[in-house]
């Protein structure tokens, strides 16, 4: 696959160097009318399959950012795949090249889950975050009309003296990113299951709640979603956190009723996970309330794990088995 390249203009080209084949496409797309590449990626280790990117991906909704697609060993058009969409992009499969020398190791857990035969065949979405903008990209941004009024014109307040605009957040923006001009594309370029029942949606901390705002705001396009070390204090710890309550809040009235859903939730102790096991009651109370039992949810305890990378990839076969086990 490492010749294969995709390139993306107001009529759709898809082009395989490897079938040597080429076909021709009148898909409509909402993406601005912007010839983008899709191709691979060499500087990035990988443990099996192969790894796809656009550098800069156009949008009218957010700030383009370089999206990563991972295709299995053996990926081929003549099977279906589901669709795990990813946050933190750049965090997931070479710790080379990350800040801080960690990854989630996912290229090794879904090749050997896969090859097990633990979980269905997928393939990942992985959608880089922009560290300047990554909080406001990534709060559930209708949490914060759940704030009283006083509260949310004191935070405002407070937070410009940060230099950090609350009236701009992004997180309807980026939802509107992923179903609206990236799914789209994602099933036309890739061989994928495209129903709700096989799309996903996987982060860790403020991914953990966007993830949970995605199955919330889309129920009928993501069909469960996890959210690894949920950031349920919403920012920097603080005393008297009204953003919990908030979140809790819109949960309450949005989050989708059991049935056609899968919801994953975990938790550890140590350094920024340290303030998050006083919520898991609440998250049980919440799940209950909506119908949820064991076989359609999980709010999992990892005693003495830390908020990092390396906590997270020793336990990411319990989120993919879990939305993504046969």
């Amino acid at each position: 696959m490492k010749n294969l390249v995709y390139i993306f203009i107001l009529l759709i080209v898809f082009s395989c160097k490897e079938e040597k084949e080429v076909k021709d496409s009148g898909f409509e797309s909402n993406v601005p009318s912007t010839t983008y590449v899709f191709e691979s990626v060499d500087d990035v280790k990988i443990f099996a399959g192969s790894l796809i990117r656009v550098d800069s991906f156009p949008s009218k909704f957010i700030t383009p950012r370089s999206v990563d697609i991972w295709l299995p060993k053996d990926y081929s058009r003549e099977k279906k795949y589901s669709v795990l969409y990813m946050h933190d992009g750049q965090m997931l499969f070479d710790s080379t090249t990350t800040w801080n020398k960690q990854e989630w190791k996912v290229d090794e857990w879904a090749t050997t889950l896969v090859d097990d035969e633990k979980t269905n065949d997928f393939i990942v979405v992985a959608i880089h975050n922009i560290s300047k903008i990554r909080w406001q990209d990534l709060f559930p941004e209708k949490a914060f009309s759940f704030l009283p009024l006083e509260e949310r014109e004191r935070l405002i307040i407070e937070a410009k003296k940060n230099f950090i605009n609350l009236l701009d957040l992004n997180g309807d923006d980026y939802l509107k990113f992923i179903v609206e001009e990236l799914k789209p594309q994602i099933d036309f370029a890739y061989s994928t299951k495209t129903d709700r029942a096989n799309t996903f949606v996987m982060g860790s901390s403020m991914g953990g709640l966007m993830s949970m705002y995605a199955i919330s705001e889309y129920p009928n396009i993501f069909g469960g979603a996890a959210c690894i070390s949920t950031h349920w204090i919403g920012a920097a710890p603080r005393e008297d956190n009204p953003f919990p309550e908030a979140i809790f809040k819109y949960m309450e009235a949005n989050l989708p009723k059991a049935g056609s859903h899968k919801l994953y939730f975990d938790y550890g102790n140590k350094t920024l996970d340290q303030h998050y096991p006083q919520y898991a009651p609440r998250v049980d109370k919440l799940l209950k309330a909506k119908g949820y039992n064991v076989t359609n949810s999980k709010n999992l305890f990892f005693e003495g794990t830390d908020h990092s990378e390396n906590s997270w990839n020793k336990r990411l076969d319990q989120p993919l088995t879990f939305l993504l086990g046969n």
